[in-house]
């Protein structure tokens, strides 16, 4: 992952292109590590966005494959990885930007959720896929993508982990804006640009101030989901979703 921290807005660049800039174990902790050193004093902004065609595929499913942990190794690395990401997108004190610039599937999708604001290309795909390889929606998915998308369409996209686009993505406030790929630079730097012109630990005070009155507190949440998660990883259904996957043949969950 390439974090350049040269100016007052920090850029994070997801960077393994031969996999779809699938989140490693060592991702998610060079991500959380990332955000964590950001300051309101030196800092206006965080990019994020994804190296080539996609801006993240997800988990790496291939990582999955040769894990071998119990349920307490599972959760303390769940805890420690995605979950610390959550942890530290919620309580980053400046605005986070995610510059879909192609598909977004699962944990990506994830922190498309978790960003303040998200701008698509056009022919980005998105899907909340963690069913298809027999896992709950993690990185906060459970508990913020139906404040997002509403309790109802959270399931049919968590249920079936269908793929929709971007315009689809818009029409569900999953992302701000669906754009031209050829302007989504230039739409995210106004944005950048304009965030610039405002009080940015001010912005922290509201940022903070919404995220804690949004009901339950995310840290309940998200050590409930955690939990869930140890079950789901243990499970037959994930174990066939991983073989389905790198066998390149439809899950058989039955």
């Amino acid at each position: 992952m390439q974090v350049d921290d040269a100016g007052d807005v920090v850029r994070i660049t997801f960077d393994r292109p031969d996999v779809l800039n699938a989140f490693s174990t060592e991702t998610a902790e060079t991500l959380a590590d990332a955000i964590a050193d950001v300051s309101p004093a030196d800092h206006h902004a965080v990019v994020l966005t994804g190296e080539g065609t996609a801006f993240s595929a997800g988990g790496d499913i291939q990582a999955m494959a040769e894990r071998r942990e119990g349920p307490q190794e599972a959760f303390d690395r769940i805890t420690e990885t995605f979950g610390r990401v959550v942890e530290e997108m919620l309580e980053c004190p400046v605005p986070t930007v995610a510059k879909v610039n192609g598909d977004a599937v699962g944990a990506g999708l994830a922190i498309v959720a978790l960003s303040d604001f998200a701008y698509a290309s056009q022919d980005a795909t998105f899907s909340c896929a963690f069913v298809r390889v027999g896992l709950i929606p993690d990185t906060g998915g459970t508990f913020l993508l139906p404040k997002l998308v509403g309790l109802r369409t959270a399931k049919e996209l968590a249920f079936t982990g269908k793929f929709f686009d971007a315009e689809e993505a818009a029409d569900l406030d999953l992302i701000n804006e669906s754009v031209d790929p050829d302007d989504l630079e230039e739409r995210v730097e106004e944005t950048v640009d304009r965030l610039g012109r405002r009080p940015t630990e001010t912005i922290a005070l509201m940022k903070r101030a919404m995220h804690e009155n949004l009901g339950r507190h995310w840290g309940e949440a998200l050590e409930y989901e955690n939990l869930l998660q140890v079950q789901a990883y243990t499970s037959d259904s994930h174990e066939e979703g991983v073989s389905a996957f790198l066998e390149r043949r439809e899950p058989d969950f039955d």
